[in-house]
C-alpha cells in the first residue's frame, strides 16, 4: 500500500479494498489457512469446542501495557479458555474510520501478530470494513475463537457448593485504571498498566490441579464484583469475600480512592475467578502460583448458604457490607 490513510475506496469491495487485505493484512497475519481468503473457514476440530465473539471499541486505542489489537486476541482466547478449553483459532473483523492512519493500522495488526503468537491461536478468516469520518472513531475490532475441550471438563457455576472456596488468580483493577489514565492524561507516582494477557495456563494449571474446579471467569467489565455476583445468582447461593485477601496494587487502589471507584468494580484483561472444592484451594493455588501470571493468586472468599444470590464482603475493619453489580459502567470505552 502506498496510502498513508485509510479511504472509504478500501472498503469498496475492489481493486484497494483487496490490496488493503493481501498487502497488509495477509503480509501481516497470513497462515495457510487464512491464505485462502474464503467467506468461511474451515478448520480440523474433531472435539467438543467452546466458540466465542465479541467487540471491542477501547479509548484510547493504545494504551501503557496494551493496545485494541492485543485487547482483542486476550480477550476472545480467555473467554475460552475460562471454559477449560483449548483456544485454537480466531477471527477477525475491522471496522475502519475514513482518515485512519496507516501507520497505526500496521501498529495493532503487529500487536494483533505478537498477541496471537503468545495465545497459541491463529487468525483464520474475517472482514474489513471502512466507515465515512465519525462514523467508528478510529477503530473498532470484533472477533470470534473457538477452542477445544477436554474430555470430562464441564464448568458452570451451577456446579457451586456451600463451602467452596473463591481465588483470584492476581493483582485486580489494572487494566481499568491504566486506560483511564491514558484517557484523561492521569499521572501516578508509580505508573499503572494494562494485565492484558492470555490466561491459558491459568485456567490450565488450575484443572491439572483439580478435578473439583467448579467453574472460571475472567472478569471483565464490572470486574471482580460483577463476576462473583453472576456465580452466586447463578448457583443460587451466597458468597463471602474478605477483604484481606484481596491483592490490588497501592497505585491502583491510590487512584480508586481518588476517583471514587471501586477495585472490585474495576475491569480485568489477564486475570481469572476460580471456584473450587475447599479441600482442593491449595493445590489449585499452589498450581496457578507456578505459573508466570499466577505468582500473586490468592483465597479471596468462600461460597456460603446465608443470602442466597448475593456477594457480601468482610471488611479489614471486622464489618460486613454487601458488594453489588455495578449498576453501570463505570469506566466505559475500555475493552
Amino acid at each position: 500500500m502506498r496510502e498513508d490513510r485509510i479511504l472509504l475506496s478500501h472498503g469498496g469491495g475492489g481493486v484497494m479494498m483487496k490490496k488493503l487485505i493481501e498487502d497488509l493484512i495477509v503480509a501481516k497475519l497470513g497462515n495457510p489457512i487464512l491464505d485462502r481468503l474464503g467467506d468461511s473457514a474451515v478448520v480440523e476440530v474433531g472435539e467438543r469446542i467452546a466458540f466465542t465473539t465479541d467487540s471491542f471499541i477501547v479509548k484510547p486505542i493504545f494504551f501503557r501495557g496494551g493496545d485494541i489489537g492485543a485487547l482483542a486476541v486476550f480477550g476472545t482466547v480467555n473467554d475460552l479458555a475460562v471454559q477449560g478449553a483449548t483456544p485454537q483459532h480466531i477471527s477477525l473483523s475491522l471496522i475502519i474510520e475514513e482518515g485512519f492512519a496507516v501507520s497505526d493500522l500496521e501498529r495493532i495488526l503487529d500487536s494483533i501478530r505478537s498477541a496471537s503468537g503468545r495465545a497459541g491461536v491463529s487468525v483464520v478468516t474475517g472482514d474489513t470494513k471502512v466507515v465515512e469520518r465519525g462514523a467508528a472513531d478510529g477503530i473498532f475490532i470484533n472477533t470470534s475463537g473457538i477452542g477445544t475441550i477436554p474430555p470430562g471438563v464441564s464448568l458452570s457455576p451451577k456446579n457451586i457448593r456451600t463451602g467452596d472456596k473463591v481465588i483470584v488468580s492476581g493483582f485486580i483493577g489494572d487494566h481499568g485504571i491504566a486506560v483511564l489514565s491514558e484517557r484523561e492524561g492521569l499521572e501516578f507516582e508509580t505508573p499503572v498498566e494494562s494485565d492484558a494477557a492470555p490466561v491459558a495456563e491459568i485456567t490450565s494449571a488450575a484443572l491439572a490441579a483439580s478435578t473439583a474446579v467448579r467453574c472460571m471467569r475472567d472478569p471483565t467489565r464490572g470486574g471482580v464484583a460483577a463476576t462473583v455476583n453472576e456465580m452466586a445468582q447463578a448457583a443460587n447461593l451466597g458468597i463471602r469475600l474478605f477483604e484481606r485477601g484481596i491483592p490490588v496494587h497501592e497505585s491502583v487502589r491510590a487512584a480508586c480512592d481518588m476517583l471514587g471507584f471501586d477495585p472490585l468494580s474495576v475491569a480485568n484483561e489477564g486475570k481469572v475467578v476460580i471456584v473450587c472444592a475447599s479441600s482442593d484451594a491449595a493445590p489449585v493455588l499452589e498450581a496457578i502460583r507456578g505459573t508466570g501470571l499466577g505468582r500473586n493468586a490468592s483465597a479471596i472468599g468462600e461460597v456460603i448458604a446465608e443470602h442466597p444470590g448475593k456477594v457480601s464482603m468482610q471488611t479489614a475493619a471486622g464489618g460486613i457490607r454487601m458488594v453489588d453489580i455495578p449498576y453501570g459502567e463505570q469506566l466505559p470505552r475500555i475493552c
